[in-house]
């Protein structure tokens, strides 16, 4: 893409910070920074130390309290720190003050998740989404200091006065580029309804699920497909889309982007070129990596921005996947826990390990006879014995 605001952060080292409060206890804090250095580690950033603070409510100048930026600030001096990577989203004049005091560049989790999805995007509708939600995210937070924000001016609205500030310069500039993103974007949905109107007849099964959790690999499994799949958050941002046929019944299946724990809800619109797959689909496959200690809360996740997006009452398959990694006793106790809990457009659920192979058969089995049940209602005289 041409004029992006860029940062090159692979390979530098950096620290976290988290806080402690009444809504946010210990167990849950380290929980969150566990997921915050492997979002940093799928960016190429390299983990050098946490630093958590107990306090009744976040600080308005600094998020933490000024003795704990000071000792921060102590550590990134004399450790030679590039980056420091704070778990909740912190204002403008946080931004700012943090900056002026650190002396390093400060992201937030939102803005560290932004910059995965930048990276990882392929197809031209991810990449403006993406972008465009960059842009709108940074515009109220630029500030002098961010030079390492790499400026690539050109076309109209991009010269100023000899007197004009940088940062107001830098603000035109983003004003012009979310103009020229949404205008672009416009275009792309045109082009993509038209697809979407083409697969009206066809049924539409989507895999969703908490990040990480192998949405992907079991894409490869039931679509024969080579769909990326690797050990790290947000390997998948693009929506894919395969078509599968089951017993001669013909499907259409698509692998989606993971949800994740304290994701603003202005950020939910860079998931929308993979999330409209999730909310035209007529099944959804909610997989959960059962040996996670939080899957749980990973359900709970999915379920809220699913439910943000008005996709909730889908019927839905539950894919437990990695029970591999549990042994005989964790099974015992979490097909006992799962067995009870219910979940609003429940229609089954399976337990299987997509890296072992283990139950897909069985998973087959229950997709391909909510399959039926739509794809019968679509087409009532259907041939069962006709060859696609």
């Amino acid at each position: 893409m041409e004029n992006i605001i860029s940062t090159k952060v692979k390979n530098e080292k950096a620290v976290l910070v988290a806080i402690v409060s009444h809504q946010q206890p210990a167990e849950k804090t380290q929980e969150y920074l566990d997921e915050l250095e492997f979002l940093a580690k799928t960016l190429g950033v390299e983990t050098k130390k946490s630093f958590i603070q107990k306090i009744d409510k976040p600080d308005p100048r600094f998020f933490v309290g000024k003795g704990k930026v000071e000792e921060v600030g102590e550590y990134v001096k004399a450790n030679d720190i590039e980056l420091a990577i704070f778990d909740d989203d912190l204002s403008p004049s946080q931004l700012r003050n943090l900056e002026k005091t650190l002396k390093c560049r400060i992201y937030d989790r939102s803005l560290l998740i932004l910059e995965i999805f930048l990276k990882r995007a392929q197809t031209s509708q991810a990449k403006t989404q993406v972008e465009l939600a960059r842009y709108q995210y940074l515009m109220p937070r630029l500030t002098r200091m961010w030079t390492h924000l790499e400026r690539q001016r050109g076309g109209t609205g991009t010269r100023g006065g000899a007197g004009e500030k940088e940062i107001e310069t830098d603000r035109r500039v983003i004003r012009d580029q979310i103009s020229v993103l949404k205008k672009r974007l416009e275009k792309i949905d045109k082009q993509t309804m038209t697809q979407r109107k083409s697969r009206s007849n066809v049924v539409r099964v989507a895999l969703v699920g908490y990040t990480n959790v192998g949405k992907s690999t079991l894409m490869n499994l039931l679509a024969k497909s080579k769909v990326h799949a690797e050990d790290k958050l947000f390997a998948t941002v693009d929506a894919t889309v395969r078509k599968v046929v089951i017993d001669n019944i013909p499907f259409l299946l698509s692998d989606t982007v993971g949800f994740i724990r304290k994701l603003p809800h202005h950020l939910i619109e860079s998931f929308k070129s993979t999330l409209n797959e999730v909310i035209e689909s007529d099944i959804l496959l909610h997989v959960v990596d059962v040996s996670h200690p939080a899957y749980h809360d990973h359900i709970d996740v999915v379920q809220n921005t699913l439910t943000d997006i008005g996709a909730s009452d889908k019927p839905t398959i539950y894919v437990y996947n990695k029970i591999d990694q549990l042994n005989a006793e964790e099974s015992e106790e979490e097909h006992i826990s799962l067995n009870g809990k219910m979940f609003n457009g429940n229609s089954g659920k399976v337990y299987v390990s997509a890296k072992k192979k283990l139950n897909i058969s069985e998973l087959r089995e229950k997709l391909v006879e909510e399959v039926k049940k739509r794809h019968f209602a679509i087409f009532p005289n259907y041939l069962k014995n006709e060859t696609y």
